[in-house]
């Protein structure tokens, strides 16, 4: 089993805490420290880790403060293989470009940071990402049905009598998950969808965004996604465990809200 697959399946839980740290929005305490997004990071670690099975870290709130979010962002990484050895750290930099630009976000994302995973646009195909399928020791995360507002524009159109997210779910199941190491983004708010995609990607995790503030339901995931054996889900909240007045009572009520919701599905 991949190595990264097989670490999730270790710690057995479906929240994934998406650390998003707005340097706006953190907490007066830590905009005032010499490394204020880790300092912030390292608390919410601390707080949620023993919940979590997933961290997600969006690049973007790191990227923005320059070389020091980029070098927080790596020491968070760092800090999470010490606090929480067992979650699994995905990088959420939705990347994607020509197939030798992606060795070198290969090496900076999977070797340099030392994160498990990454997020992916499909869109310019296999072929281009060749570089991350090729990672048997990794997981890449290939955007399918996101759970923004508009994401029917594209996703939405028919290709040969199906809607493009599901021709990604197919394609990416059959075809690019040959080592076992795909799996897809699928929002919270699309659960029907989600349904019809768990239907051709039996096999593949899903990372589920939209639940809390984007209005996806735990309930409605839990029954649309699970897998077989009742998980194959990650689960993602990030404002409304990062910014609670208690963290950890946060990612405890997710938590305990997917187990209630897998005993009624039946995965218990």
């Amino acid at each position: 089993m991949n190595p990264v697959l097989a670490k999730f399946k270790r710690k057995a839980s479906l929240v994934c805490v998406g650390l998003d740290p707005d340097f706006a929005q953190l907490p007066e305490r830590f905009r005032h420290q010499a490394q204020p997004q880790l300092a912030f990071n390292r608390f919410i670690i601390e707080q949620t880790r023993e919940f979590a099975g997933v961290y997600k870290l969006n690049a973007a709130f790191f990227e923005a403060r320059g070389a020091e979010g980029v070098r927080e962002m790596e020491q968070t990484v760092a800090f999470l293989r010490e606090a929480a050895p067992d979650a699994v750290t995905i990088c959420d930099a939705k990347r994607a470009d020509i197939g030798n630009t992606n060795r070198g976000y290969v090496t900076s994302i999977f070797d340099e940071m030392g994160f498990d995973a990454v997020t992916l646009h499909p869109y310019l195909g296999r072929e281009a990402l060749a570089p991350f399928l090729e990672r048997e020791d990794k997981l890449s995360i290939v955007l399918c049905r996101t759970s923004n507002p508009g994401a029917g524009e594209l996703q939405d159109l028919v290709v040969e009598g199906e809607p493009l997210w599901l021709r990604v779910a197919r394609q990416v199941s059959t075809q690019w998950n040959e080592r076992g190491n795909c799996a897809l983004v699928v929002g919270a708010t699309w659960p029907e969808e989600m349904r019809r995609i768990r239907a051709v990607a039996p096999e593949l995790p899903f990372l589920v965004p939209g639940i809390g503030a984007q209005g996806g339901d735990v309930r409605a995931v839990v029954d649309a996604g699970s897998d077989a054996q009742g998980a194959g889900l990650m689960i993602s909240s990030s404002r409304a465990i990062l910014f609670a007045e208690q963290p950890r009572a946060a990612a405890k009520q997710l938590y305990d809200e997917i187990e209630e919701a897998r005993v009624v599905k039946g995965a218990h």
